[in-house]
């Protein structure tokens, strides 16, 4: 293998496929990138068997090959390298690359292409495209409430499914922990109609989120039974699905809370950061105390003492006294671009939906806590 390439090209496919690699590996071999030089150029490849980031970027071959070598060690150094550089890759032997750039040279030991694994490529069930722009706004949503707890391993990722409605079909990104829920939907792409309901991980949908910041174009979306692939401009990301079942959402989605606070977002945003600092952490509870025409918001520590905050506000109920964790709040109400959030209630120990008084594509539901 030898070949010459830009080292702003070789950086900026480096990036993308690299941050898929992780930096402890029991197996050697997922620890480097796959290079393989082509006729038209120089394709990069990582993978944790789990997600697969596969890129092609120009370069000039002079011998067609493939090697492998370590992936942050060989992105380090191309991005130390001067900028508007011209980077020569050889493999003079069998595990060894050497890297030549002006007066710097690096020797780096690889293993063989041949090891490399290749997620399988399977027949995909439902292909679709969707704008950068929307595949985010579902992405951005709902991410914050992704699950981290490894036991319930099919909460830790982002539900999407189609629904019908009786005007349209709805392509719909839902995550939870158990203890709030997020719901973002749009009208499906042509193509999406009637693909099973999947779970994307959290690594995924993370690193989806990073190409996404330089897409040029739309995401071509490929559905299978185990895994999505998403091509971006010349990236192509395969990751497999959580084999598991999403539980029943819709089942916690109050349907008869008739008590409504509205409340100006930015002030609301602030008071609940403000008060929440003698927390003993932004999981202690805020208090809302609401009557007619203002909210108190308070919270108390026993080894800190106490704040509260009184917002203007309006409320069609009687005075009401709930609890919700304020680190929640605070992610949810971080999600809104509208000047009033809205809150849906029962009474203190249920389920409150939560609105941006200018989004109506998106839903969040937030459990009450004990004050």
């Amino acid at each position: 293998m030898r070949l010459t390439i830009e080292r702003e090209a070789f950086l900026n496919a480096l990036s993308h496929v690299q941050s898929v690699v992780e930096r402890r590996n029991t197996i050697p071999i997922l620890a480097n990138v796959l290079l393989q030089a082509r006729d038209d150029g120089l394709r990069l490849t990582a993978t944790d068997l789990e997600l697969e980031v596969v890129e092609d970027t120009v370069a000039q071959t002079e011998q067609p090959g493939a090697t492998t070598v370590p992936a942050h060690l060989l992105h380090d150094i191309v991005r130390k390298l001067p900028e508007g550089s011209q980077l020569k890759l050889d493999e003079p032997e069998p595990g060894r690359v050497v890297i030549t750039s002006g007066r710097s040279r690096f020797m780096l030991s690889s293993l063989p292409a041949e090891d490399f694994p290749e997620l399988a490529a399977v027949e995909p069930t439902n292909t679709f495209s969707i704008s950068p722009e929307d595949l985010r706004f579902l992405i951005d949503r709902t991410r914050f409430a992704i699950s981290t707890e490894e036991t319930r391993y099919y909460l830790n990722g982002i539900h999407f499914h189609t629904t019908e409605t009786d005007t349209d079909v709805l392509l719909r990104a839902v995550a939870t922990d158990g203890h709030r829920l997020a719901r973002a939907e749009l009208p499906a792409p042509g193509g999406a109609e009637g693909m099973p309901g999947i779970i994307v991980p959290r690594k995924a949908v993370q690193e989806l989120l990073r190409l996404l910041d330089a897409a040029d174009g739309d995401i071509a979306v490929a559905l299978s039974e185990n895994t999505i692939r998403f091509a971006i401009d010349g990236v192509v990301l395969t990751s497999k699905l959580i084999d598991g079942r999403f539980p029943d959402y819709e089942r916690v989605i109050p349907t008869s809370n008739d008590k409504r606070l509205e409340v100006d977002t930015r002030l609301f945003a602030q008071a609940v950061d403000r008060v929440s600092i003698v927390s003993a952490d932004k999981g202690r509870a805020v208090k809302f105390v609401i009557s007619p025409a203002s909210l108190l918001l308070s919270v108390t520590n026993p080894d800190a003492g106490s704040a509260e905050e009184e917002l203007a506000a309006s409320f069609n109920g009687g005075e009401m006294e709930i609890g919700f964790n304020a680190r929640y709040l605070l992610d949810i109400i971080g999600q809104f671009g509208g000047d009033t959030a809205v809150f849906e209630l029962a009474d203190s120990g249920s389920p409150t939906i939560i609105r941006d008084s200018d989004e109506a594509r998106v839903l969040y539901v937030l459990m009450p806590m004990r004050v």
